[in-house]
């Protein structure tokens, strides 16, 4: 089987040799039924006969891996692709290291392997089903063509969790797989696993927060699955990183968008007054910070606590390694290391220092701050290209969390520990309020005419695949 080319001879395109394992093909054969009827379903609504500009997967080679054309959504090849093997690949870290990486499940960590398979690929669905109204209010053509190619990206890494549950886990993956199709993003009775699944995805800001906030949670995930004792796992990981930073584009420079655009405004007008600003049409700066905060928030969480022994035994197990693992310089065992993290004594934060095995879930969360840092030091280069003073800054890891050392308490974007009184009387100026939602839900027209932009946001640069910006990326059916 080649495994950098796509296989299209059968139903499924694929780089694992479907045509010689009929097993798993018959299997995965029987499960897009049921999977077409969710995308009709659940998909983006209203655009199902639309005839849309969208890369599919036809290699996974760096140097040329997609082709672009246009395809209605329910006619999308998507596909089970893993990055090629590794000759001789070990495993990296914890206690199974410089072993050979394992082809098949241990029997011993099967169960486990099993949860984590199932609630990564709980989230793509969940995403699809997010954002599964946002096409009606679209603010161009070019940013709906970008919306519905992460949806069928995300579809994409759903059938790439799918196929690990079938080929590797016998009958409980079969159950596992049809599951993943029942539950519904915000259900009462059958909701998505991860708490942040379950949250509306109401307007375009908030899908542009969420594609560069949440999404960057899911590359930080993937990358640190990507290092896992078991091989396929790590394979299929490491493919739908190479999309996912499509993901991470389209959020990075939507919010760019919306800041140039707001920054233009008060340029020309010489003015920073909330209201005069919404007057004109735009999303003020303070609105995209609260919205900042928000999102930053909501997804920290997703971390889970800053010490678990979960964390510390899937690393031991050499389940989930860290971050780029195989570059860092250490024994790659940590059972004598030690990570800081925060604890809170009274009213003050402070640091204290842990076994780096038990704090491997703050480590990551501390690496995809960094990231995020980054990215928004380049947002900031707008607004200080107009000569504006305004800064946008994550809060502190502290701030409105539910889940670890700060649940339960109320923390200040600065991260001061404050008073339930003092909350309520100042959170409304680090969150977004019902008139914030309210102000950018009018804001949610509907562009769909080539080359033409809301007027809450700038153009891009640059069109998609060296085409011009007007280009008519979507033609509707």
């Amino acid at each position: 089987m080649d495994i950098v080319n796509v296989d299209y001879s059968t139903k499924i395109p694929n780089n694992v040799g479907l045509t010689e394992d009929r097993r798993i093909l018959r299997a995965l054969e029987s499960w897009h039924p049921g999977y077409l009827d969710w995308w009709m379903d659940m998909g983006p609504e209203g655009f199902q006969e639309s005839l849309v500009y969208l890369r599919t997967a036809v290699s996974v080679d760096p140097k040329g891996w997609a082709k672009f054309d246009y395809v209605r959504m329910p006619e999308y090849r998507w596909g089970i692709l893993l990055a090629p093997q590794e000759e001789g690949r070990k495993v990296n870290f914890g206690q199974h290291l410089g072993e050979p990486a394992w082809q098949e499940v241990p029997g011993e960590y099967r169960s486990t392997l099993r949860r984590i398979i199932v609630t990564q690929g709980d989230t793509e669905p969940a995403s699809v089903e997010q954002q599964r109204h946002l096409g009606l209010t679209c603010p161009s053509l070019y940013d709906l063509r970008n919306l519905f190619q992460v949806n069928v990206e995300e579809g994409r890494h759903l059938w790439a969790m799918v196929y690990l549950l079938h080929a590797y886990f016998g009958r409980d993956g079969r159950e596992e797989a049809e599951a993943l199709l029942e539950r519904r993003s915000g259900d009462a009775d059958n909701p998505r696993i991860l708490t942040a699944f379950n949250e509306k995805t109401p307007d375009w800001l908030s899908f542009f927060m969420f594609t560069f906030i949440t999404d960057r949670d899911g590359k930080y995930q993937l990358a640190a699955l990507a290092e896992s004792g078991f091989d396929p796992l790590s394979r299929t990981c490491r493919f739908m990183l190479t999309e996912e930073a499509h993901h991470l584009f389209v959020g990075e420079s939507g919010v760019a968008r919306i800041i140039e655009r707001t920054c233009e405004a008060m340029a020309e007008h010489k003015t920073d007054e909330v209201a005069k600003l919404r007057g004109m049409g735009v999303i003020d700066l303070p609105t995209l910070q609260r919205y900042l905060n928000f999102h930053f928030s909501v997804t920290s969480d997703l971390y889970g606590a800053e010490v678990s022994s979960n964390a510390a035994s899937f690393y031991t197990n050499g389940l989930k390694g860290r971050f780029q693992e195989t570059t860092l310089k250490d024994d790659h065992r940590l059972e004598s290391a030690e990570y800081p993290v925060m604890e809170v004594v009274g009213d003050r934060i402070t640091v204290k220092h842990v076994n780096a095995l038990t704090a491997l879930n703050e480590r990551l969360r501390d690496d995809w701050v960094h990231d995020l840092e980054n990215a928004i030091e380049r947002w900031n280069r707008v607004p200080e290209k107009y000569g504006i003073a305004f800064r946008f800054k994550l809060p502190h890891k502290g701030f409105h969390r539910r889940i670890g050392v700060f649940a339960g308490l109320h923390v200040s974007p600065d991260g001061k520990v404050l008073s339930e009184a003092d909350w309520t009387h100042r959170h409304a100026t680090w969150l977004p309020t019902e008139e914030d939602r309210h102000y950018i839900h009018s804001l949610m027209g509907r562009v769909t005419e080539p080359g033409k932009f809301a007027n809450w946001i700038a153009p891009p640069r640059q069109g998609i695949n060296k085409q011009p910006v007007g280009f008519e990326y979507v033609r509707f059916g």
